[in-house]
């Protein structure tokens, strides 16, 4: 099949310039997951169960849209490319619906039904932006070389969208309000999805094969590559979930520290990934995709077991920092080895598929934050965690050490047995 154009020939301009829309995709989920629940409960006195099962809901409808979005990105004939018209069309309307989850009706009893109707509009409209942003990326980067340059600095722009989406948002709903803060967010992530869009071009290609659903789902779970990949993916997201969501627990009752402390450890991890993410760039254009994941997966692995044996506050900053590391590679890493898998899948059945592939993959790390949720409760039932005490006993604090070490470390163990198993690539391994 003839292809009209190029879109890997890019210049470094708008090869950053296409990566910066990772920032808005970070600083907007980013800010939802970490502000949205306490907003409404806390601010706003909506009761938590009602807030807790629109949450599951909503982590329902974005696990299905995934794959259902991409499926029809994938099969969109327009003269512009099948993804830019989504985006383009998408990322205003998206900014706005960000800006709406902050601005509540006063109206009593409103703020419920309101929520629910701004977080599924959300929802939609985040899944079809961020779903054909995330597509483009194996097809405009076809070399190794060019996906890990991209991938290094979607990575970097995404660290400081996490920073800004996590960090500032107390400095800005304290002095200027919650409606505020969302409207100036709204604005900055349409900034960098309009200067994404600016550095991306696609390839036009209206006789490229397509399937039906049924038929592009079990190619897609029917791909042995993709299904390790996925797997290895699933356990990786996982063990992502797990740790800042146990670092408060470990800084209140394994540290001893307030809670500001939590910042300091989780600002040592993402201030030593952001340089590390071209490092492992550059190890990835060397050693491929697959040896690179593997290195990443044990460099990750081994960081995370001190976090069972530190107990004061330096020891953890250090553990902190070295898990940083691992976790760059991680970042750098996933996307382009399913880029792989997408090519080898043209190769055999000449179809393009980045949306279904990048669809199901969301719907199935997706279910990594439930696991999380689950191994959390577990853990902290059977080790005697109480809520209602200030000084937890023993077992507690071994379980939540645990909590960030052993059980991690050995999910990441499966995961570079699914990696190693991975079948391209194994060439260059």
């Amino acid at each position: 099949m003839m292809r009209t154009a190029n879109p890997g020939n890019r210049t470094e301009l708008q090869k950053v310039a296409y990566s910066s829309g990772n920032l808005s995709v970070n600083l907007m989920s980013q800010a939802f997951a970490t502000y949205l629940v306490y907003y409404y409960v806390d601010v706003l006195g909506v009761r938590p169960a009602w807030i807790s099962l629109a949450m599951i809901f909503h982590g329902v409808l974005n696990a299905v849209l995934n794959p259902l979005f991409g499926h029809l990105s994938d099969r969109t004939r327009t003269r512009f490319g099948r993804r830019l018209p989504y985006i383009g069309f998408g990322m205003v309307p998206l900014a706005a619906a960000f800006a709406l989850l902050w601005t509540p009706p006063a109206a009593e009893g409103a703020a419920f039904p309101y929520f629910i109707g701004t977080v599924i509009l959300y929802d939609a409209l985040f899944v079809l932006v961020v779903l054909n942003y995330s597509a483009l990326f194996p097809e405009m980067f076809q070399s190794i070389k060019d996906r890990a340059y991209v991938s290094s600095w979607r990575q970097m722009m995404g660290i400081v969208g996490m920073i800004v989406g996590v960090a500032i948002p107390p400095l800005l709903y304290s002095q200027i309000g919650w409606g505020a803060m969302g409207v100036i967010f709204a604005g900055l992530s349409a900034i960098f999805l309009a200067l994404s869009l600016w550095g991306s071009r696609e390839h036009h290609d209206p006789e490229r094969a397509t399937f039906r659903l049924s038929t592009a789902v079990r190619h897609t779970l029917g791909n042995r590559a993709f299904v390790l990949y996925v797997t290895g993916s699933f356990l990786v997201q996982f063990t992502f979930a797990l740790l800042p969501a146990g670092i408060p627990f470990y800084t209140k009752y394994v540290l001893g520290r307030e809670e500001s402390y939590n910042t300091l450890l989780l600002g040592a991890i993402f201030i030593t990934a952001i340089p590390c993410v071209f490092l492992w760039g550059r190890i990835t254009a060397k050693y491929g995709a697959r040896r690179g994941i593997l290195i990443a997966v044990g460099c990750y692995a081994a960081a995370l077991l001190p976090f069972g044996l530190v107990t004061q506050a330096g020891g953890a900053m250090g553990t902190a920092a070295a898990v940083g590391i691992g976790l760059a590679g991680l970042l750098v890493l996933l996307d382009v080895l399913l880029s792989e898998v997408i090519d080898e899948d043209e190769r055999r059945t000449g179809a393009r598929r980045e949306g279904m592939y990048f669809g199901m993959n969301g719907f199935i790390v997706r279910w990594g934050v439930s696991l999380q949720a689950a191994c959390m409760g577990l853990i902290l039932e059977a080790s005697g965690y109480d809520a209602a005490l200030n000084e937890q006993p023993a077992s507690a604090a071994m379980g939540i050490r645990w909590m960030l070490s052993g059980i991690p470390a050995g999910a990441l163990l499966l995961a570079w047995l699914f990696f190693y198993l991975f079948p391209l690539g194994k060439r260059t391994a």
